[in-house]
């Protein structure tokens, strides 16, 4: 049986400056009936428990370190006791939101996740923030981006330790030469492909 992709959107604020916005974020969801790997935990994890609805949780894979994707991962490991994994470079921004706590692993360029039968590969892909990855899974023609690549181009770059031509730099080098077919599922917004970003990044 083919895994199944299931999102939640979760709603909650983040910080920027001294300020807090207002903000949807996706919540991506990767198994079958009996596990399920977990990317992003954003704002509060008691919607995330009941999207996994009991399924063994094979990790929660943080795409990077800004607030609004990280709130809830401690809470989240506590109620499925699931480890977290996290790319080093953003651990100056995990500290800020848990100071107290560690990430369980790290993520490295070329990190690889099995659930349900399919394999997720890990992308370093830096520029939204140094430890910004994406996530592929070549099998279900799909790509998670967290704030790398949306749909209408790349991901803002005016938070914290965001830098525009690298992160053009990333989804160029790293996710333009996906198939064009592959589907964009990203941290905020609607669904998109990687053919009709090509326009978009310039």
């Amino acid at each position: 049986m083919t895994p199944r992709i299931d999102k939640t959107v979760i709603s909650g604020v983040f910080s920027l400056d001294g300020q807090d916005f207002d903000v949807d974020n996706n919540v991506w969801l990767v198994g079958d009936n009996d596990e399920v790997l977990v990317i992003d935990a954003p704002h509060d994890a008691a919607p995330i428990v009941a999207a996994i609805g009991g399924r063994k949780v094979a990790g929660i894979v943080l795409t990077h370190g800004h607030n609004d994707h990280i709130t809830a991962a401690v809470a989240l490991r506590e109620a499925v006791d699931a480890p977290i994994w996290f790319h080093p470079a953003d651990r100056m921004l995990w500290d800020v939101v848990h100071p107290d706590t560690a990430p369980d692993a790290e993520i490295a360029d070329g990190t690889r996740f099995a659930v349900a039968g399919t394999t997720l590969q890990a992308l370093h892909t830096p520029g939204h923030s140094p430890g910004s990855v994406c996530l592929y899974a070549p099998e279900l023609a799909t790509v998670f981006t967290g704030d790398t690549l949306f749909c209408g181009g790349p991901g803002a770059t005016g938070r914290s330790y965001s830098d525009k031509p690298t992160i053009l730099t990333s989804i160029r080098a790293r996710l333009m030469s996906l198939h064009g077919d592959t589907v964009v599922r990203t941290g905020h917004g609607d669904d998109t492909t990687i053919a009709a970003e090509l326009r978009n990044v310039h």
